[in-house]
């Protein structure tokens, strides 16, 4: 009777003896053929990753639209801003939130200003809208008045601890201060301080005029900024600078401007809104 094992062996040997028939068939064709047990495993293949504040985004990110200067001509009116602005703002009832009247004075401060100093103004209140949530976010309710995240890193403190500085504000929603710049006004500081930072990202002191210098010295009288400056030329530019990790940040504003005129419809962008996952970063 054969035995289990004489039976094993002798199909090993005859599994043996078939694959070096074939190997001497295949070199008599000029080809090498690797026994599965002989193989050498294959090294693991190595993708470099980004490279910690050059790259935050790792590969190149589609951009799916045509990038624009920050600093130039707007394309879009104060009308369609409002007609934007007006039914998303009005979730939030005053006095936090911002009634029709209050969104036209917000969105024609944007226009004069802007235009005094050549940044694109529409384009701004297209940032401002992805920022805030079209005037709904937390961080733009009154008495705080952030228009575009500034100085909102993320970082929380404790209650229970006094005011750990002057640009953290009080959260009674979760009992936390918040780290964040709060304005006294829209006109007068919140918006300057908006557009001025944009100037900072798009221009050195040396290309600026003094109109722009001005307006630049008020932004950066809240929040400095020093490694990006001159930076940003396009809004695309901006990305990864104003917001962390930011890698569609400029696209999702263009975007979110050309639906502001009305010539997209579909959502083919992130959610907005000063919780969106993206926090200025320490040096932005």
């Amino acid at each position: 009777m054969t035995t289990r094992r004489t039976f094993l062996r002798a199909s090993v040997a005859a599994l043996l003896t078939s694959a070096a028939a074939a190997a001497a068939r295949a070199q008599s064709h000029g080809h090498q053929v690797y026994l599965p047990y002989a193989q050498r495993p294959l090294p693991p293949t190595v993708v470099p990753g980004p490279t910690p504040g050059i790259d935050r985004c790792g590969p190149p990110w589609p951009q799916p639209t045509p990038d624009a200067p920050i600093i130039g001509p707007a394309r879009g009116t104060v009308e369609q801003a409002v007609a934007w602005f007006v039914p998303r703002a009005s979730v939030i009832p005053p006095p936090a939130g911002y009634t029709e009247y209050d969104v036209r004075v917000i969105c024609e401060a944007y226009r004069s200003i802007g235009e005094s100093v050549g940044v694109d103004w529409f384009t701004a209140l297209a940032q401002m809208a992805h920022e805030t949530g079209s005037l709904t976010s937390w961080w733009c309710q009154r008495p705080r008045r952030n228009p575009a995240g500034i100085g909102v890193t993320g970082a929380t403190r404790p209650g229970t601890e006094p005011q750990p500085g002057p640009h953290w504000a009080w959260d009674d929603r979760s009992l936390i201060w918040r780290e964040g710049v709060s304005f006294p006004d829209w006109v007068q500081e919140s918006i300057p301080a908006h557009l001025g930072r944009l100037l900072a990202y798009a221009l050195r002191d040396e290309e600026a005029n003094e109109e722009q210098r001005k307006l630049i010295a008020h932004a950066l009288s809240y929040r400095p900024l020093t490694t990006y400056r001159g930076t940003a030329r396009t809004w695309q530019g901006l990305n990864s600078k104003w917001a962390y990790p930011g890698c569609t940040y400029g696209q999702s504003i263009l975007n979110l401007a050309s639906r502001m005129r009305g010539e997209i419809t579909t959502a083919d962008m992130p959610p907005s809104g000063a919780e969106d996952g993206d926090w200025m970063p320490a040096d932005g």
